[in-house]
């Protein structure tokens, strides 16, 4: 997975916490350089700290949306993590509130394969984190003259001072976005060990006991598809590539991919993002593990 960080403690946070649950992570700083010698600092310390790629923006922009469009042209495709939290769903809400009158947040996932999977703990916490284990991060000095920094150092204290629950009641406003679809929450409740749904948009949501993840829904490999870290390619028609499924066993044999997964040492934390070739419910090919004649499958760097 690839790491969009900053040098702050949410990056910092988000990398380190990937590391610890088994997934492999690169890193990629974008330097925007609006604040010159403070800008060339903060690329250094991420090229240090976390080995990650610095690119510079060629663009120059100040305002948020449009650095945000910037940061997000970089590795177009890929599955890319940022650091954003509670905190920034809750100052999101209200620069949106006010601004546009609407309240729409930030998405768990974009429909680019931007995740944020911080998305459930405030900042307090990622700063927790990275004192607990030691971790220095950078502090933006231009944060408190953005609108961000207004609503987060000016706004949100004033509020809290009607009610001490203040971030809480505003993150209510997506109480009617969260309706769980009747179809997930039968998923959740089944006492069936295995499930799948299909959310649309090519999303679905897969129950394994009491684990449950999202994956991309099977694609046609009628050309190349790029999956996670694999690009893939086939001469052979009728043939998709899509997640690993419990039970999926190789085409031709009594062996299940999960066996083969296990001799191939591939921690389980990988085994859900992992593309499998297939024609049918038939496995024909695991990327890197097992070949197929007429498909050939690319590590793509990260």
């Amino acid at each position: 997975m690839l790491c969009l960080v900053s040098g702050g403690a949410d990056s910092t946070c988000l990398f380190h916490a990937l590391q610890e649950l088994g997934y492999r992570v690169s890193a990629l700083h974008v330097d925007h350089g609006l604040r010159g010698a403070e800008s060339d600092a903060d690329a250094a310390w991420c090229a240090e700290r976390f080995g990650a790629e610095v690119v510079q923006a060629a663009a120059r922009c100040t305002a948020e949306a449009e650095l945000r469009d910037v940061r997000y042209s970089f590795r177009a495709g890929a599955l890319r993590a940022t650091g954003h939290t509670l905190s920034d769903q809750v100052e999101t809400i209200l620069y949106r509130l006010v601004a546009r009158g609407t309240t729409k947040g930030i998405e768990v996932r974009r429909d680019d394969g931007v995740v944020r999977p911080l998305l459930c703990v405030w900042r307090e916490e990622t700063e927790a984190f990275c004192r607990e284990r030691g971790l220095e991060w950078r502090t933006d000095s231009s944060n408190p003259d953005t609108l961000r920094g207004l609503i987060r150092t000016e706004i949100l204290p004033l509020l809290e001072r009607i009610h001490p629950a203040a971030r809480e009641n505003v993150l209510r406003v997506l109480d009617e976005r969260r309706t769980m679809p009747p179809e997930l929450a039968e998923l959740l409740g089944s006492p069936v060990g295995s499930r799948r749904i299909d959310l649309g948009h090519g999303l679905q949501v897969v129950r394994e006991y009491e684990r449950v993840w999202l994956e991309e829904g099977p694609r046609d490999l009628d050309g190349p598809v790029e999956w996670g870290d694999w690009r893939i390619e086939s001469r052979v028609p009728g043939l998709k590539v899509r997640g690993w499924r419990p039970g999926d066993r190789l085409v031709g044999r009594s062996k299940k991919v999960q066996d083969v997964f296990v001799d191939a040492k591939i921690p389980r934390s990988d085994r859900e993002g992992w593309p499998l070739v297939v024609r049918g419910d038939e496995v024909v090919a695991v990327p890197g593990i097992v070949e197929a004649e007429g498909v050939t499958a690319t590590r793509v760097a990260n």
